[in-house]
């Protein structure tokens, strides 16, 4: 973890011990997620107990305390999704992926989440792929999605590393 970064977010908060829960959120996003070392800067800049850092990180569910996958796949498994197959489209994405929910890939490329609620139920079933949102999915098109991604990211990465 590049400590300068930090540093740099932490001192926007000089002074502010009220400041957890937003240099919690910014350092997620600089570095994606909160490595347990930032949380320990964290509390030793805020002069607060470690467990106190610890205990907000952990009780929201938006912070992560594991790094994820460079791309987020969320399946929503609400009730109109439910009712629709979205159990189905869940197990493809899996299958796909090689991971289960709340799993990340090897490479660190996905990340799949299973979503309680999209808000979007008369599109059921969704699923949402970074920022987006693929409405009344099939496992057939879960399948070719997931696949032209992939395709994608290795095309991506075949090129960096030509650069």
């Amino acid at each position: 973890m590049p400590e300068a970064r930090l540093r740099k977010i932490l001192s926007v908060f000089e002074g502010k011990r009220g400041a957890l829960i937003s240099v919690l959120q910014r350092v997620q996003e600089e570095f994606g997620y909160l490595p347990e070392e930032a949380l320990k800067e964290i509390a030793t800049f805020l002069k607060l107990p470690r467990s106190q850092v610890f205990s907000v990180a952990t009780f929201y569910a938006h912070f992560y305390l594991t790094r994820r996958g460079d791309h987020l796949v969320r399946v929503c498994q609400g009730t109109a999704c439910h009712v629709r197959g979205a159990s189905d489209i869940l197990e493809t994405a899996q299958h796909c992926l090689g991971i289960k929910t709340g799993q990340t890939t090897a490479d660190y490329n996905y990340s799949l989440e299973r979503v309680a609620c999209l808000g979007s139920c008369a599109l059921a079933p969704l699923m949402v792929v970074d920022d987006t949102l693929y409405p009344q999915i099939t496992t057939l098109k879960v399948v070719e999605i997931l696949k032209s991604t992939k395709d994608a990211q290795k095309e991506k990465d075949s090129k960096s590393k030509k650069a």
